[in-house]
């Protein structure tokens, strides 16, 4: 695989590119809990393969003071008890959606999400699970390159 980038979409689609900001936009004013948000889009990139997502979101935890423990395990969340069961219900949607093929969103996994969770927060949750599955999909398509910084000699 290549890792040259392919082009961006954001300067060769502008008006798409605005259009998918407008959605980020209203899922930051939606009233989501911002960290949870950021937990399903790490957990999406994670199952995506996403580089330049998975780099970004996890900077972003940090600085919304999200700890190292819980970013390292959140792959394996379902063995771990250092997550919520709102956060546990959130993240297995999360996988569901991102898995729809395979998964086709599971009656179970919907009925916990609506455990914890109005219905407007469940569409909002589940239109951060879409945007981040179009973002992985428009970084790794293209090839898209995050600003790596050189590991520090120890």
């Amino acid at each position: 695989m290549s890792s040259r980038q392919r082009l961006d979409p954001l300067k060769t689609a502008p008006d798409g590119a605005a259009a998918l900001l407008n959605v980020e936009k209203y899922i930051q004013a939606s009233g989501l809990d911002h960290r949870l948000a950021m937990l399903m889009k790490m957990r999406a990139s994670q199952i995506n393969g996403c580089t330049y997502c998975l780099n970004m979101h996890s900077r972003e935890l940090r600085k919304m003071g999200e700890t190292e423990e819980r970013i390292y395990v959140l792959d394996g969340w379902r063995e771990s008890s250092l997550y919520s069961p709102r956060e546990r219900a959130a993240l297995a949607w999360t996988e569901a959606i991102t898995r729809i093929a395979e998964t086709r969103a599971p009656d179970a996994d919907y009925e916990e999400l609506r455990r914890h969770f109005s219905d407007k927060e469940i569409a909002d949750l589940t239109l951060v699970v879409g945007m981040i599955n179009l973002w992985n999909r428009l970084s790794i398509g293209l090839r898209v390159e995050y600003p790596a910084q050189p590991a520090k000699a120890a």
